[in-house]
């Protein structure tokens, strides 16, 4: 018999249905007891999936007990270090098989407070994505170094214009995606990691015509363990925003001149 002592979930999320939050986890064993704790305290009707990448330091075996101690949690193990956007997509391929009505990411080393999300799942009822947004008005980012917040500014100002995306925090990871929006969306062709998988999702759902609103959060720095921010992540990110900035470009020159002989320019 499982024994807890967190309120059980409900039926689901009002206005949303049934929700379950994708944790991805690499050497996060002192973080990911306390995240799935904070989450079942600040929106007990959502269910968590850690879905672990092998972890050396038995992050996958401490989320073996959360999960045997609590009905609403749930371990996926991976067979390796495979990145944040492969680990999101089995997340989201879980989550689909098993009906789920909406999808939320979530980092597993606290920077996205569980606190924020029932004002997330809120703004869900009524919108197909929801950014747990650092760069709109009422937002707070905390303990991040100056070179940190012009890196995380400026890239999103170049993904914005780039892209013609209506969105401040394009990079931004703590999200919801409604069941409808994934299925709309090619995820298969998606193969980006880090900050241009959020990107290259965002873009996939703002050209399927969801409607996408940014929430305010507050976002700290990591407490404890390693980021796993590099450099390269960041080169790919500027480097798949530029080719589908080029790709989009064409494609609009292409339907501009289509257009223009048969009398219906599309330009966007």
């Amino acid at each position: 018999m499982r024994r807890t002592d967190i309120r059980p979930a409900a039926t689901g999320v009002p206005g949303v249905g049934r929700v379950l939050v994708v944790i991805p986890t690499y050497n996060e064993a002192d973080n990911v007891g306390a995240i799935v704790r904070r989450v079942r305290g600040a929106a007990p009707q959502v269910e968590i999936l850690v879905a672990d990448d092998n972890s050396p330091d038995g992050t996958g075996r401490v989320a073996e007990g959360l999960a045997r101690a609590d009905g609403h949690v749930h371990v996926l193990h991976r067979e390796g270090k495979q990145g944040l956007g492969a680990a999101y997509l089995a997340g989201f391929a879980w989550a689909r098989k098993r009906g789920y009505d909406a999808v939320v990411e979530m980092d597993a080393d606290g920077s996205h407070a569980p606190e924020d999300l029932p004002a997330l799942l809120a703004a869900a009822r009524h919108a197909d994505v929801v950014i747990g947004s650092r760069w709109t008005r009422g937002a707070r980012v905390l303990n991040w170094p100056l070179r940190r917040l012009l890196l995380s500014r400026c890239g999103n100002l170049y993904a914005r214009l780039a892209l013609g995306m209506p969105v401040a925090d394009a990079t931004g990871g703590y999200r919801v995606y409604r069941a409808g929006v994934l299925d709309a969306v090619d995820l298969e062709s998606v193969c980006s990691q880090g900050y241009s998988f959020q990107v290259e999702l965002s873009r996939l759902a703002h050209r399927a015509g969801a409607r996408i609103v940014e929430v305010p959060i507050t976002f700290a720095e990591r407490e404890r363990g390693d980021s796993k921010m590099s450099p390269l992540i960041v080169a790919e990110a500027l480097w798949r925003i530029t080719g589908w900035a080029v790709r989009d470009r064409r494609t609009a020159v292409r339907q501009g001149w289509q257009g223009a002989t048969t009398g219906r320019a599309r330009w966007p």
